[in-house]
């Protein structure tokens, strides 16, 4: 005789932008429901529960503006943390103690030590930890890490990656040093740092570069990242909140044997001495990627499947953004340690 899999309860604290991306996401998730969210600000959280009410089997969706109460009364399997970067710590920290798996945005933490604090609560809770970075789960960039695996394109020498959107940041958290941990690197430079570790693997070497503060904020909006990876393949990362660059491709790739291009409406990549472009993919779908995510997530709590984002890489993302700061206050290249790495090894022991 069939049975029917129990609805996943998911949670939601921080109400902001994200958020409405990951109800959407979960109305297409099956066996999944969105019983509670939590903000501080009475609207917001009034207006998340009302789209949240729509989401999965139950009809409720319960609101919440403290943390504690929220963690007491979801009666969620686990927790996506869309709050600010400066609460991540804590947040996870709380939901982990009480049994809740924690699915945590990016940046994973605005510190290290702050990160590591929570891998090591969900190691002794035994319960999954996971990073969110959405470009891990869209499908070109799945796709692109298979073609550059496959040798098609020789040996890889250099990659570029650019995010630059003008984007007002004056009257948002994504600029207060206290709350972000810092500008446009450690909030768009988190995803390029991911993609890359995905991507070519760790990276070993980091140089940062800021530019004009058109827009006056106490933190970068402008910078350029250069990037050695542990096989020796060379990056730049172009990251800007004060200029749009209009492009169809984000990521570039260059290969002794070829060129592979991943683009917003879609990819391709070339042989070497061949005209002819080799389409692949269908362009960038957030929602679908934030789906795949999701359901990555749900399936690493049921075990039937490994978290994508493992804990280490979590922690590996934040060790880059710091030696990333660090560079900036240096004016030097700054060698990445692989703490994150010895981490793994330490945890195996």
């Amino acid at each position: 005789m069939a049975t029917t899999r129990r609805e996943f309860k998911l949670g939601i604290v921080g109400c902001g932008r994200i958020s409405q991306t990951y109800i959407q996401a979960i109305k297409d998730c099956p066996h999944c429901q969105l019983v509670a969210v939590m903000d501080v600000r009475p609207e917001s959280v009034q207006a998340a529960a009302e789209a949240g009410r729509n989401v999965g089997a139950q009809s409720e969706c319960k609101a919440f503006t403290g943390l504690d109460e929220f963690i007491e009364g979801c009666g969620a399997d686990g927790v996506i943390v869309c709050s600010p970067p400066s609460t991540h710590r804590e947040v996870a920290c709380k939901a982990l103690q009480v049994g809740i798996h924690v699915l945590c945005e990016k940046p994973f933490a605005t510190r290290y030590d702050d990160a590591l604090a929570m891998v090591n609560a969900a190691r002794e809770a035994d319960l999954v930890l996971m990073m969110a970075s959405k470009f891990r789960y869209a499908e070109d960039i799945i796709r692109a890490k298979a073609i550059v695996a496959s040798g098609m394109l020789g040996t890889v020498q250099f990659y570029e990656n650019k995010f630059c959107s003008k984007t007002d940041m004056r009257q948002r958290w994504n600029s207060d040093p206290e709350i972000a941990g810092g500008g446009v690197i450690i909030d768009n430079g988190t995803h390029s740092v991911d993609i890359v570790r995905y991507l070519l693997g760790p990276i070993r070497w980091v140089n940062a570069q800021e530019g004009k503060r058109i827009n006056n904020l106490p933190v970068e909006e402008t910078a350029c990242l250069s990037l050695v990876t542990e096989n020796e393949v060379m990056g730049n990362v172009n990251l800007s909140w004060s200029m749009t660059i209009s492009q169809e491709d984000y990521i570039e790739i260059y290969g002794t044997e070829g060129v592979l291009k991943v683009g917003w409406q879609s990819s391709r990549y070339q042989h070497l001495g061949h005209q002819q472009w080799v389409a692949f993919g269908v362009g960038y779908n957030k929602i679908e990627a934030f789906k795949n995510q999701v359901k990555n997530f749900i399936e690493s709590v049921r075990g039937s499947a490994q978290p994508l984002i493992s804990e280490e890489e979590g922690l590996a993302s934040v060790e880059v953004i710091e030696a990333a700061y660090q560079s900036l206050k240096t004016r030097n290249w700054v060698q990445v340690e692989g703490k994150a790495s010895c981490q793994r090894h330490a945890s195996a022991m």
